[in-house]
């Protein structure tokens, strides 16, 4: 049966392979085959080939009231607890849109949870219950194709706030460090199959790391700065990577970091070069690229506070404010001529953004 009545299957893929993410669950819905054909890798490969492929950052945001002043919306979530939401960004159109709520969380996401994409799947991790404020070990997975939720077998080991997540694009998502419910750091690591709904157990890291940053690159799994549980706050320099052909880790960095620093703002390069990136004190966009850091470009003002990083294609999405009570903006940095350009915010989109992801749909 033909993918398109009266169309060489060819250019029936050429078709399907242009439509939006957006569509995809209508797509999905037409019949079978289309269904069965745009969740196969191949039909990705197509699309990456030919130049379709479209990069969404999935943020977790704090909502506005789009009927107040932002400024006041901001500074009074700055006395009350704010209500987080999922939030796409499309930085190559400058479109932006709110992702369907988790069943069942009427009061918004988890207070600092995780999120990572892998494939066509996002996976929102662990945070803390916005009524109780006690840390949970759940796991949702949103589909992009079937534009559903489903339950995702909890973490292992108890509830964790705090931790390392990065996942591989393809399969798995990778957790690490963080505490625990007796605010003890932890050293313990494992990985989550997606597509089996499994959590894999992965060897302790040599050192207890809370607050660690992770990031994906280049087969490694890497884990980067954080503390034990006796430094209390003050962050450590280093950072380890696990192989993930080898299972094993590597020896431990001692001086990955170009500071003692939070590594929140640490971000892979997003391609196949051999750096990392982070935004210094000072406004910086710093690189470490053969052991070296060094600097690449100086932010304005207006993002004075980094509360987001993000690369893909050569490009850093930076998402901050001039002070912790005032409106984020976003800023897109070409990573090879340093320039510039505002990316454009609605009103009710410039809340404060806790942590995100970049998916290749």
């Amino acid at each position: 049966m033909d993918l398109i009545s009266g169309l060489p299957d060819d250019i029936a893929l050429d078709c399907l392979s242009r439509v939006s993410y957006q569509q995809f669950p209508a797509v999905a819905s037409v019949c079978k085959a289309w269904k069965n054909e745009i969740q196969t890798p191949e039909f990705r490969r197509r699309r990456k080939s030919a130049g379709h492929v479209q990069n969404i950052v999935v943020m977790v945001q704090a909502r506005l009231d789009s009927e107040k002043s932002v400024s006041g919306a901001i500074k009074g979530s700055m006395n009350m607890n704010p209500v987080y939401r999922l939030t796409v960004c499309e930085p190559e159109t400058g479109l932006w849109s709110e992702m369907p709520p988790i069943p069942g969380l009427s009061g918004g996401l988890p207070m600092f949870c995780q999120i990572a994409g892998v494939g066509l799947d996002l996976v929102v991790m662990g945070g803390w219950d916005p009524s109780s404020w006690k840390a949970s070990n759940s796991v949702f997975v949103y589909n992009f194709i079937s534009a559903t939720w489903r339950r995702g077998a909890d973490m292992p080991g108890g509830p964790r706030t705090f931790f390392g997540c990065a996942s591989d694009e393809r399969r798995f998502v990778y957790v690490a460090g963080g505490h625990n419910e007796d605010k003890n750091a932890l050293r313990s690591a494992f990985a989550y199959d997606v597509a089996s709904d499994e959590w894999v157990p992965v060897p302790d890291m040599a050192r207890e790391r809370d607050e660690c940053k992770a990031i994906f690159h280049n087969g490694k799994f890497r884990v980067i700065g954080g503390y034990c549980t006796e430094m209390q706050g003050r962050f450590e320099r280093s950072a380890e990577a696990f192989d993930v052909a080898t299972r094993r880790w590597d020896p431990v960095e001692e001086e990955f970091l170009y500071a003692a620093t939070c590594p929140r703002t640490c971000v892979d390069s997003g391609d196949d070069e051999e750096k990392v990136y982070m935004c210094g004190t000072g406004g910086e966009v710093m690189a470490l690229q053969g052991g070296t850091w060094r600097s690449v470009a100086k932010l304005g003002d207006e993002t004075r506070h980094v509360a987001y990083v993000r690369t893909w294609n050569g490009k850093m999405l930076l998402i901050g404010s001039r002070a912790y009570s005032e409106p984020h903006v976003g800023i897109i940095l070409d990573l090879e001529t340093g320039h510039q350009r505002k990316l454009e915010i609605p009103r009710n989109y410039t809340g404060h953004v806790q942590s995100g992801c970049l998916l290749e749909i």
